[in-house]
């Protein structure tokens, strides 16, 4: 499952913080931030509904993120938002809590918190077909 994504569009990496790399402050982005070094401060993706942060193996944020899509495969000392899917690789480690709407996690994913489901819109039905089901006997 994991990197295997069908009919999504694949978002641009314009931001780019390098593995000798290290950012103090926060982290204001649009599109795609890939992150192989450290980030000390919130990492927030601008409100486009698209924008992404990957973090690598060798990666490290302490504080909160939140964007859209959040792919994890290194160290994050704060909470996490992911508004649409967060995915966890194997060496994936959260200590902070996790909010999301779909995720994936990898055997060897460590979450040192809570996981917590945003809830679905109550104009979206939670499963097709099954609306008025049991009103009808037959």
């Amino acid at each position: 499952m994991l990197g295997k994504r069908k009919n999504k569009k694949t978002t641009r990496m314009d931001t780019l913080v390098g593995p000798q790399s290290e950012v103090v402050g926060d982290i204001k982005f649009s599109g795609g931030l890939h992150v192989e070094g450290t980030i000390k401060g919130n990492v927030i993706a601008e409100n486009d509904g698209r924008s992404l942060v990957q973090l690598t193996e060798s990666g490290t944020i302490e504080g909160e993120i939140r964007a859209p899509f959040v792919v994890l495969n290194g160290v994050v000392i704060g909470d996490v938002h992911g508004g649409e899917h967060v995915e966890l690789a194997s060496k994936a480690r959260v200590a902070g809590n996790v909010y999301y709407n779909l995720i994936e996690m990898a055997v060897g994913a460590e979450v040192n918190g809570k996981l917590v489901h945003t809830q679905v819109p109550d104009d979206v039905p939670l499963a097709l077909g099954h609306v008025g089901a049991l009103d009808d006997p037959e």
